[in-house]
């Protein structure tokens, strides 16, 4: 046997080894994911869902604010989410997705997510990318 089909067999074990191990269930493995944004302004602004997993809707609730809710439910609420956006057409407009301390809710079957400017506005954003591990 060359090295050539050392290598190879070597890589299929690998592959083999890790499917078993890292599963859906896995900690590692995003549980949610989603890429949305909003498209007009004022009372014709409306959320588009570009992509995303395990992810029933995104709600826009009013100006800067939103709802995810999942699919399938989170088993609690002790989950990791994070957030980031992006401001497409204004490249001097830095904005920030987050959540205020009390007023946005994260339970088993949704997570609220605020997108910001700088100076704390809320403001609605044609990009924002949310990922939930569990």
């Amino acid at each position: 046997m060359n090295l050539a089909q050392h290598i190879t067999e070597l890589a299929q074990r690998l592959a083999l080894e890790l499917k078993t191990r890292i599963t859906a269930d896995h900690p590692g493995v995003a549980k949610a994911w989603v890429c949305f944004g909003v498209i007009g302004t004022g009372n014709k602004a409306s959320v588009v869902v570009r992509a995303g997993f395990n992810v029933h809707s995104v709600t826009r609730t009013s100006t800067g604010k939103f709802r995810v809710t999942f699919l399938n439910s989170m088993p609690d609420a002790n989950y990791c989410w994070q957030a980031f956006t992006r401001n497409a057409g204004n490249q001097s407009a830095m904005k920030h997705a987050g959540a205020r301390a009390t007023a946005e809710a994260k339970t088993t079957q949704f997570v609220e997510v605020v997108c910001t400017t700088s100076n704390g506005t809320l403001t609605d954003t044609t990009e924002i990318n949310l990922t939930v591990w569990r």
